[in-house]
């Protein structure tokens, strides 16, 4: 029976290459010389910091940049709010989003039911796999994710006849 699964999942190694390359950034242009300001990784959050609001508003663009010219979609990053850490320093925590959470897995399956297609979608962990008769029907059930899920990076693998 033909299936594939609805995956959300980041390219780490990217990531990580994005974050040092905007870190060097940081590091060299004068507007942030003699600041607080710079970014952290450790394993899927971003931590970026700096003395105002406005100057993390700067390295969270410096960072979104290298990650677009790096072919990560910026729709991954799950930005928090920005909190004082002390003194006149600011924080905030950008966690890269990875695998489908059981509501937007829910939304899918929703959306799948609602289209009428000869489909069943099964939650599967952090993956939607998808089943059905066709291939045709497959194709339209993922124009139908793609339709009904647009604030999310959703990708397909594991698409078997």
């Amino acid at each position: 029976m033909p299936s594939f699964d609805t995956i959300l999942e980041a390219n780490l190694v990217e990531v990580k290459n994005a974050v040092e390359q905007a870190s060097r950034e940081v590091g060299t242009r004068f507007d942030f010389k003699g600041t607080s300001a710079h970014l952290e990784l450790k394993d899927k959050t971003i931590t970026l910091f700096g003395d105002s609001d406005f100057q993390i508003t700067q390295v969270d663009e410096v960072l979104r940049g290298k990650l677009a010219k790096r072919n990560v979609d910026v729709r991954f990053l799950d930005a928090a709010k920005i909190e004082k850490i002390g003194g006149d320093k600011v924080k905030q925590v950008v966690t890269v989003r990875n695998g489908i959470e059981t509501e937007v897995g829910k939304k899918i399956q929703q959306a799948i039911k609602g289209s009428k297609l000869k489909v069943q979608a099964a939650i599967q962990g952090d993956a939607v796999r998808v089943t059905g008769a066709k291939r045709d029907d497959l194709q339209a059930a993922m124009a139908v994710i793609r339709k009904d899920v647009p604030d999310l990076p959703l990708s397909f693998n594991n698409f078997r006849d």
